[in-house]
């Protein structure tokens, strides 16, 4: 069914406005956003679209279309629903909200996202920015989107219990159609790149494992890095984050640390440092350079930082040595979700069957690829 006719349906009215907010690839620059690093996200066609009506109650009521599922949200007990299936997010977002100051009425919300759950797409990051986004035009707030995106992530963090950084929600609420965002997650200071890659075209694929370890993976790569950033201020007392390190700097430091602590740290410096060419590169539109700073990330997240897994890990290095491809390598936090490759135009349907036939031969079961397309990352229009 039509999301306005479904909407109609559940709730008995016909919706007055729809928000969308996008899921993000990475370009590069993985797990070094709570490094205080610069990361080179895009928001995607794929999103999280949100119909919404006020209701003229102190309930949020959220909907989900792919699960058929409802959530009632009582604005004045909001605390209340930590413990939700569905509506968790929501709840979170409003939480922030009412703290930040943010007046708030209750409304009738329809979620329907194209953002793959578990991907390493961000539909957590979607559905927030969505649900701040449109819960203040139902109020009709003025409000900012970075600070959206901000408040989003302190949801996530403070509510939702994720210690997630600030790149996805950044790039979900800050995305612009056909550009890459060059964001310093210490500061929040960002640049907008054209994201034209000549004769190349981005594929994305998911490696449609079940996110299993994602949660705790992260939260102990988290704990590591703290570790190596404390052992390292004994050298460098200056630093703030371990993205403060050149690569030589962290050379000159680096015995201070030992084994698998050493490595984390490694892969968090020297992909910062990667960050850095791929941007000039980009600008450049030295697509080559870039593909090889690509494959360096990925082989540092499986290595070093150990985050990619059997099947990331297949999809990725499949893809390289499949005729017309540069480049692969996984995005998100790991042990899952997607991967980005760097294909040559003409040749991107024979890649998708020759990787996929690859990766089923490798893993038992199928990848799905995306038709995707980089777009602004949040959209507002009345019904």
């Amino acid at each position: 069914m039509e999301q306005a006719a479904l909407f109609q349906k559940v709730f008995g009215a016909a919706h007055t406005l729809e928000a969308s907010a996008a899921g993000r690839i990475n370009l590069i620059g993985e797990h070094v956003d709570y490094c205080g690093g610069k990361v080179m996200p895009a928001s995607l066609n794929l999103c999280c679209r949100v119909l919404a009506r006020r209701n003229g109650t102190n309930f949020v009521n959220v909907y989900a279309d792919d699960l058929d599922e409802t959530a009632r949200l009582d604005l004045t007990r909001i605390g209340d629903y930590k413990g939700l299936h569905w509506g968790k997010y929501q709840a979170g977002v409003i939480s922030v909200l009412q703290q930040a100051g943010y007046p708030l009425v209750g409304c009738d919300l329809l979620y329907s996202c194209s953002v793959p759950f578990g991907s390493g797409l961000s539909s957590s990051a979607a559905i927030e920015v969505a649900t701040a986004v449109v819960l203040n035009e139902m109020a009709g707030n003025a409000y900012e989107l970075k600070e959206m995106a901000i408040l989003s992530q302190k949801a996530e963090n403070e509510y939702c219990g994720v210690n997630c950084g600030i790149m996805d929600q950044f790039a979900s609420a800050m995305g612009k159609k056909d550009r890459a965002i060059l964001l310093d997650c210490k500061t929040l200071a960002y640049e907008y790149i054209p994201f034209e890659l000549g004769n190349y075209e981005l594929i994305v694929a998911n490696c449609n494992k079940p996110h299993a370890l994602v949660t705790s993976k992260y939260n102990e790569r988290r704990g590591e890095v703290e570790e190596a950033l404390k052992l390292l201020k004994s050298v460098h007392p200056a630093i703030s984050c371990l993205a403060d390190l050149t690569p030589q700097a962290f050379e000159e430091a680096k015995h201070v640390l030992h084994g698998k602590i050493a490595d984390r740290a490694a892969h968090v410096v020297y992909e910062c440092a990667r960050v850095k060419e791929a941007a000039e590169a980009l600008k450049a539109g030295d697509i080559q350079t870039l593909a090889k700073l690509i494959n360096a990330s990925h082989d540092s997240l499986s290595k070093l930082y150990e985050v990619t897994g059997k099947e990331p890990d297949a999809l990725a290095y499949a893809a390289r040595e499949t005729e017309g491809c540069i480049a692969s390598r996984m995005i998100g936090a790991g042990f899952g979700g997607c991967t980005i490759s760097l294909v040559e135009k003409g040749k991107t349907e024979a890649f998708k069957a020759a990787v996929g036939a690859k990766y089923r031969a490798a893993v038992g079961y199928d990848a799905s690829f995306y038709d995707t397309s980089i777009q602004d990352g949040v959209t507002v229009k009345k019904a």
